[in-house]
C-alpha cells in the first residue's frame, strides 16, 4: 500500500479543499427553504464522481435525489455497496457557532462545519480512496457501488421507496455494504461497530374534561389527565430498570459470553463518563454494565411531556389534556410492531375512568448485529489497522441507523459500520467538527479495505 498511501498523503490538501466545497453547500433536507441547496449538493457529488471516471447517475425519488455510481466489474471479487448521505441537520441555534456552519473552518486540528462528520466528511473518505486507487493503480481490486442519499436526516423516504423496487434490488446487488456514519471508541482507538439498537417511537395523548377545570371545585371527582399520564408512564419501567410490558423481553437477543468478555476489556471509566456528561450517578437495568446497557439492552425513555399551565406563577387547574412523546430502543430480534401492540394493550389496562386515550405509533426500525466471525469483519479489521496504525476494537452502538435494517430486509445485505468520527464531534449540535488526522486515516483505511476485500480468500464469501 506504500504507493497508495503516498498518493493519499500527497493529495491530502486537495481532498480537504474538495470536502470544504461540499461542506459549504447548505443541504438541510428537513427545511424547504434549503431544498435548492440539497439538489446542488447532489449535483456536486455526482459531478465529482464523473470527474473520477465513474459511471454516474442522479436518480429522482419521491424525495430528494439519490446519487449512484459504480466502478468496473472485477470478476471473481466481491462487490461492495458504499452508502452515505449528503444532507445535513439544521444548523440552529446559529448564535452558538464560533464560525458560520456553512463556512468550513480549520482550527485546533479539526475541520468545523455542519456535516463535517455527519456525514459528508466520513462519506467523502470513500470517494477519496477510490479516486486514489484509480489514479495510482488504474483500477480497483473489487467493484464498488456508491449510493448516496439526500434525506437521511429527514426520514429517508426516497431511498426506502427506491430500494423496494425489484429493478433497484438488481442494480444494487452486492456482497457487503460499507457505511461510515459512526464513531471510534475514543481518540486514537478505532472501532468496528457490529451491532445497532433499533427504535420504536410513540406519542400518547390523554384527554379528560372538555376544558381546564378549577382544581378546588372539581379535584377528587374528576380524573386529572396529567396525573393519569404520569401514572401510566411510570408503570412502564420498574424500579430494577426493566420494562414492564408483558412479553417485552421475549425476543431479546442476549449478549454472548464472548461479547461480554470483549466489552469488559474495553478501557471505559464510569467516572470519566459521568464527568463528560456532567452527572453524579448512573442508573439502568440491573445486572448489566453501563456499556452493556447502552449498546445491547432495550430501554424506555420519555422524550417530551406537556400538559396544563406552563406560565409564570401558579394556576390551580385540572388540565383538559396531557401528552407525552417516548421511545423504546430495541435490540436484535425485537419487532417494533409487536412491541407497539403489546404497549397499547398495556396502556389500555392502566387508563383510568374519564380519560380518552390515543396512542400514535410514529416510527420504528429493528436492531441489527453482524456476526463477528464474518470474513468481511476480519478484512475490515486488517484494513483499519493499516490505516490507523492500531487494531480496532469491536463495539455496539446504542443509536439506530434505519437504513441498515432496510438493506438487510430489501437487499439481503450485511453492513460494515466503520466510523472515523469521535463522540465529541457535536453532530446535530453547534460547532460540528471532524478531526483532520482521522479524516486522512479514514481515507487510508478505506483504500486498504478495497485491497483486503479483493483478496482471493474473500471470493465467494
Amino acid at each position: 500500500m506504500d504507493d497508495l498511501f503516498a498518493y493519499i498523503d500527497q493529495h491530502g490538501p486537495q481532498f480537504e479543499s474538495d470536502l470544504c466545497e461540499l461542506l459549504a453547500i447548505a443541504s438541510v433536507s428537513a427545511d424547504s427553504k434549503f431544498h435548492g441547496e440539497v439538489r446542488r449538493a447532489a449535483q456536486w457529488v455526482a459531478e465529482y464522481m464523473r470527474r473520477m471516471g465513474l459511471a454516474t447517475e442522479l436518480i429522482e425519488t419521491i424525495g430528494h435525489p439519490l446519487v449512484y455510481a459504480e466502478t468496473p466489474d472485477v470478476p471473481g471479487a466481491p462487490t461492495v455497496l458504499v452508502y452515505g448521505h449528503y444532507d445535513v441537520q439544521p444548523p440552529d441555534p446559529l448564535d452558538q457557532w464560533i464560525t458560520p456552519p456553512f463556512e468550513p473552518t480549520k482550527r485546533n486540528g479539526n475541520l468545523y462545519a455542519r456535516g463535517a462528520t455527519d456525514d459528508k466528511g466520513q462519506m467523502f473518505t470513500h470517494l477519496a480512496s477510490v479516486h486514489s486507487w484509480l489514479k495510482a493503480r488504474g483500477k480497483l481490486p473489487v467493484k464498488v457501488k456508491f449510493l448516496i442519499e439526500g434525506e437521511e436526516e429527514w426520514g429517508s423516504k426516497g431511498i426506502n421507496d427506491y430500494i423496494a423496487r425489484p429493478a433497484a434490488q438488481t442494480k444494487l446487488k452486492s456482497d457487503i455494504c460499507v457505511i461510515s456514519d459512526t464513531c471510534q471508541f475514543g481518540p486514537g482507538q478505532p472501532a468496528i461497530t457490529y451491532g445497532l439498537r433499533g427504535i420504536v417511537g410513540f406519542e400518547l395523548r390523554l384527554t379528560g374534561p372538555k376544558q381546564d377545570l378549577h382544581s378546588g371545585t372539581f379535584g377528587g371527582a374528576v380524573t386529572n389527565p396529567v396525573n393519569a399520564l404520569c401514572m401510566m408512564l411510570a408503570a412502564i419501567r420498574g424500579d430494577d430498570g426493566r420494562v414492564q410490558i408483558p412479553g417485552f423481553y421475549d425476543d431479546v437477543l442476549p449478549l454472548t459470553d464472548r461479547e461480554r468478555q470483549q466489552l469488559a476489556k474495553l478501557r471505559f471509566s464510569e467516572d470519566n463518563f459521568q464527568q463528560q456528561l456532567g452527572i453524579s450517578g448512573l442508573s439502568g437495568e440491573a445486572g448489566f454494565t453501563t456499556l452493556e446497557r447502552r449498546w445491547a439492552r432495550p430501554t424506555f425513555d420519555i422524550n417530551g411531556i406537556y400538559g396544563g399551565y406552563q406560565g409564570e406563577g401558579g394556576k390551580t387547574i385540572i388540565p383538559a389534556k396531557a401528552v407525552a412523546k417516548f421511545t423504546f430502543r430495541l435490540v436484535p430480534r425485537q419487532e417494533p410492531d409487536k412491541i407497539a401492540k403489546a404497549l397499547e394493550q398495556f396502556l389500555w389496562s392502566l387508563c383510568p375512568p374519564g380519560i380518552k386515550m390515543e396512542l400514535v405509533h410514529q416510527h420504528g426500525a429493528q436492531g441489527v448485529v453482524v456476526p463477528l466471525e464474518s470474513p468481511y469483519v476480519a478484512a475490515a479489521s486488517r484494513a483499519i489497522e493499516r490505516g490507523f496504525g492500531k487494531a480496532p476494537v469491536f463495539i455496539r452502538e446504542g443509536g439506530s441507523i434505519p437504513i441498515v435494517t432496510a438493506f438487510a430486509k430489501k437487499l439481503s445485505l450485511d453492513t460494515l459500520l466503520l466510523g472515523w468520527g469521535l463522540d465529541d464531534d457535536n453532530t446535530h449540535s453547534p460547532n460540528e467538527k471532524f478531526n483532520l488526522a482521522d479524516f486522512h486515516r479514514g481515507i487510508k483505511s478505506s483504500a486498504a479495505l478495497w485491497e483486503e476485500l479483493g483478496k482471493p480468500s474473500l471470493a465467494g464469501s
